[in-house]
């Protein structure tokens, strides 16, 4: 079983990172990081870069997609390269997977349309100008197709995807092994808990309007 995380330009690390330490611990998994060239590819921030192994040509048929979002999604979603190779590649997996706005690159490549499909809560409206079907639930499985809400959601997403391909009982010893139990300091983490003083800073400040 292949695993292919994509990795862009001002990617958002935990996006790719979340998934990839659930996921590498399925079975039989070869996990490979590919990207339109070989070599580093640095975060949203610039202080972290993850290496791409691979060319997006190099892999062309893995059995699961993982898509993150991030800043530099923006710039992907006239991609004509990354959008024909998620097309591609689609074609051929048996999971095609997104975490935050990596939803909007399924969605651009035209693989979301009369799909129901999340994204990060900023980002979530974008959705429905591809034909997509927005909710607010942090993982949506629909078919084949698996997209996760913002960032951190991308750890629930994967963890899910591995009870789906490996069964509940090795999905739950991953969740014990990675001692995935989050009891956040905060009740802050959407949009519908969180002061909404700091809810309209957000998006009073927020990129996730496409032009």
């Amino acid at each position: 079983m292949q695993i292919a995380i994509v990795l862009f330009d001002r990617f958002t690390a935990l996006d790719a990172v979340g998934p990839y330490e659930m996921l590498c611990r399925t079975p039989g998994a070869e996990t490979v990081f590919v990207g339109q060239r070989p070599g580093p590819v640095r975060n949203d921030r610039g202080d972290l870069a993850l290496v791409a192994d691979h060319r997006l040509d190099e892999v062309p048929a893995p059995d699961i997609v993982v898509v993150p979002g991030g800043p530099g999604q923006t710039a992907q979603m006239e991609n004509g390269t990354l959008l024909d190779w998620l097309r591609t590649a689609d074609a051929a997996s048996t999971w095609t997977t997104s975490v935050c706005t990596g939803s909007l690159l399924l969605a651009a490549a035209g693989l979301l349309e009369g799909r129901r499909a999340t994204s990060h809560w900023l980002a979530l409206d974008s959705l429905a100008a591809f034909g997509a079907e927005p909710t607010g639930e942090r993982v949506v499985t629909d078919g084949k197709f698996v997209t996760a809400a913002g960032v951190s959601s991308g750890i629930d997403m994967a963890l899910t995807l591995v009870g789906r391909i490996a069964g509940d009982a090795h999905a739950q010893a991953v969740q014990l092994g990675t001692e995935y139990d989050p009891q956040p300091p905060y009740d802050a983490g959407s949009p519908r808990k969180a002061p909404a003083a700091l809810v309209d800073k957000l998006r009073a400040g927020s990129r996730f309007i496409l032009r």
